[in-house]
């Protein structure tokens, strides 16, 4: 599958670890972003003798090529006669690997930061069959004598910054089974004849290089019959003449990559070769394309489609008609995220009987979402938040096997009948938040009991919460919030419903939350409780001694006391914010373990006593006049600063705050 990286949908832990486990099954397409995965092989663990003494040499002339090498990344590659060596056997050397005859086999130097230029003393590793020197500074033109290394079968040359011309003479390659030549983008390609002779080629990786004068490369292509992997992201195959002719090999193609490369829909006359019923994944993706033809419906063997951040109009009806023949059952991922779909979700999705997961974030989606989708027997994640779909939210969702279901940012309106929601039980993350979905507060949220993450925030709820939501979910919240509501009733118990193990992020603000809070989860990232009318002390937070906390607000409250001195546990807390509560007495010397803490807000209270500590991580702008007035607290006579920071908080809101502390 291709990768996911350019999406920041959620940052809560339940969806990173969706994003997680789908970047697992897609690792393969992530090497077209970052070179390939092939892992290198190791050493056998019986070998006879030292490596030879020609092989070692050349391995230390490699190494004299090399001007910087900042992590000490060579440093292992020492001469046989230097006393302090730890070994003069290369087969220990970082990067090297020997096999049983102690022959240097794979020499890998991915990502290490070296900057220099090749040695021609590499063709003296004769048995050498594997090289990755990518990820680095290498510069010059790419040595012709690489295409006498003859007995590679893996060679990654990507992301240096060598120039020229990519020489032909890699064609003699003929045992290679994978190249990449990735973001090469100071190289340039006459043409790619020269592939045409890499017969055992696999897989073949060339993105962020410019094929833009390159005709004819989609037959050289075909005649690679071997070649199941082709990454062509942005490498302007948009200004290619003559990409094709027509030619009698068919494609033996089971990934294809062509992100952007700025391509419209004349493209599709050369894609047609290059598919067949042995592509299982495709990426158009960051293209200008107005939708698929037809051909693209007949791939019976196409299981992950990518359209994601094309950017010109698409009536999605139309876009699931031509993918309607036997593409449609086999289709389990389709991402069509951030791009200009118009429509509705209609009722050609019904055919789509494999179809797992569903992406539709951020489109001109402004129709209703069809019966259907809630009886596809596989769906398991809907994404269609931030579009302007209309309707009621299905009762038919009660039918579905669904787990992960996000409509926030439209304008669905209405909630099922409890009855009809009675037997769900398998939704584990669910966000709705910014739909209409009040003013009753939906009871039926209480029937999911495998949720972990609920979002209701801005859903117009007006409504005194049930007092056994608090018990719904034994220790499975991970995150919940339903902020900005006029919710109102006692919060009786945090601690049930949250996972103990796992950070969790709590969002109650702006609501009429009142009376005291007596407990809250062990671990915690995020705590915001700000605008509400909470009373009590503020003991609880002696029982946050686990998980980063980074994130706590308690604002705009009658909280009342001091601030308990158990700050110790907060020393990833960037943002602490107190102002407006009765709070009095001294700041806790523990406030001094705050030490990543970017934003400090203490507006109005009644604090006394001095500011002692510093926190390195907020820049002053300068003196200003009278601490005290400041910050309507009494703090007396302090030296300070008053700094304007701009603090990014977990839900992509902007804050501004005054940051006022003493400063030696």
């Amino acid at each position: 599958m291709i990768s996911k990286i350019y999406h920041k949908h959620f940052t809560h832990p339940i969806f990173f670890f969706i994003t997680l486990v789908f970047l697992l099954e897609s690792f393969t397409t992530t090497t077209a972003l970052f070179g390939s995965l092939t892992q290198p092989p190791t050493s056998l663990g019986h070998r006879t003798g030292k490596c030879t003494k020609q092989e070692r040499q050349a391995l230390l002339h490699f190494k004299s090529y090399i001007h910087y090498d900042p992590y000490g990344f060579l440093d292992t590659w020492t001469p046989e006669e230097k006393e302090k060596a730890a070994t003069s056997d290369c087969c220990y050397w970082s990067g090297v690997t020997c096999n049983k005859h102690s022959r240097v086999t794979s020499l890998d130097l991915y990502s290490g930061n070296l900057e220099g230029k090749l040695s021609p003393l590499l063709l003296n590793l004769s048995h050498l069959n594997y090289l990755d020197i990518s990820s680095n500074s290498f510069n010059g033109t790419i040595p012709m004598f690489i295409g006498s290394m003859t007995q590679l079968r893996y060679l990654n040359l990507g992301w240096n910054h060598f120039s020229g011309t990519i020489p032909s003479e890699l064609g003699n390659l003929t045992n290679l089974q994978e190249l990449s030549l990735d973001f090469l983008s100071s190289c340039t390609v006459e043409n790619l004849d020269w592939l045409s002779h890499l017969s055992h080629l696999d897989k073949l990786f060339m993105s962020g290089t410019s094929l833009g004068k390159v005709d004819h490369w989609v037959n050289v292509i075909l005649s690679l019959k071997k070649l199941s992997a082709l990454y062509l992201n942005g490498c302007d195959l948009s200004l290619v003449v003559h990409p094709y002719v027509n030619s009698s090999f068919s494609s033996s193609i089971v990934t294809l990559s062509l992100q952007e490369n700025n391509l419209n829909s004349s493209m599709y006359h050369w894609l047609l070769p290059l598919t067949s019923n042995a592509l299982v994944e495709l990426d158009l993706s960051r293209n200008m394309l107005d939708g698929i033809p037809k051909y693209l419906g007949n791939l019976c063997g196409l299981t992950s489609l990518y359209f994601y951040s094309n950017l010109m109009p698409v009536k999605l009806p139309d876009f699931l008609r031509n993918l309607s023949g036997c593409t449609s059952v086999t289709l389990q991922h389709l991402d069509a995220t951030s791009s200009q779909f118009t429509g509705s979700v209609s009722d050609d999705i019904q055919n789509f009987s494999s179809l797992q997961d569903l992406y539709l974030y951020n489109n001109q989606l402004d129709g209703t979402i069809s019966e259907k989708v809630w009886q596809l027997p596989k769906l398991q994640t809907l994404y269609a938040s931030s579009n302007l779909l209309k309707g009621v939210i299905s009762e038919n969702i009660e039918k579905s096997n669904i787990l992960y279901v996000y409509l926030s940012n439209n304008s669905l309106e209405g909630v099922p009948l409890e009855a009809n929601m009675s037997n769900i039980s398998n939704i584990e993350d669910i966000d709705l938040s910014s739909c209409k979905l009040g003013p009753r507060f939906p009871k039926w949220i209480q029937t999911m009991k495998n949720l972990s993450r609920i979002n209701l925030a801005k859903t117009r709820i007006s409504d005194n919460i049930p007092e056994d939501f608090w018990k719904s979910w034994p220790a499975r919240l991970r995150y919940l919030n339903i902020s900005f509501n006029n919710i109102t009733g006692i919060v009786t118990d945090m601690l049930s419903n949250f996972d103990p193990v796992v950070s969790s992020t709590i969002d109650l603000s702006s609501n009429n939350f009142y009376g005291h809070i007596l407990n809250v989860p062990f671990s915690l990232e995020v705590l915001d409780l700000s605008k509400n009318n909470l009373s009590g002390q503020i003991f609880f937070l002696c029982q946050i001694f686990d998980g980063p906390l980074t994130f706590l607000d308690l604002s705009h409250n009658s909280f009342t006391g001091l601030i308990p001195d158990c700050l110790w546990h907060f020393t990833e807390l960037k943002v602490l914010s107190l102002g407006y509560n009765n709070l009095s007495g001294r700041l806790p010397t523990s406030i001094k373990f705050l030490i990543n803490l970017e934003v400090l807000y203490l507006y109005n209270n009644s604090f006394s006593g001095n500011v002692t500590p510093r926190f390195p991580r907020v820049s002053p702008v300068g003196p200003v006049g009278d601490y005290r007035d400041v910050v309507g607290n009494n703090i007396v006579k302090p030296q300070y600063i008053n700094a304007q920071r701009k603090h990014k908080d977990k839900y992509n809101s902007t804050i501004y705050c005054n940051i006022q502390m003493y400063h030696k």
